[in-house]
């Protein structure tokens, strides 16, 4: 039971906080599409906008860094 408290319990804590992560970053990004006037898809892939590519890729970047942040953090005692 050892090896099972030390290595398997984080091993499937991590699995299911990055399936957790993914799922909140891809419910973000669904909101900003909903919320923007514009279709980002058609701007990006149609009208070649590098501007908002640029500004999407570091929405990404930076939720992403946030994330792992509140996923590496250990627990708080109570």
């Amino acid at each position: 039971m050892d090896w099972m408290s030390s290595h398997a319990r984080p091993l499937v804590d991590s699995i299911v906080y990055s399936i957790v992560g993914g799922i909140v970053l891809g419910l973000s990004f669904y909101v900003i599409e909903k919320v923007l006037p514009f279709s980002m898809r058609k701007e990006i892939a149609e009208d070649h906008n590098v501007s908002l590519g640029i500004i999407l890729g570091a929405f990404v970047i930076g939720l992403s860094i946030i994330i792992a942040a509140a996923i590496a953090s250990e627990p708080v005692a109570r």
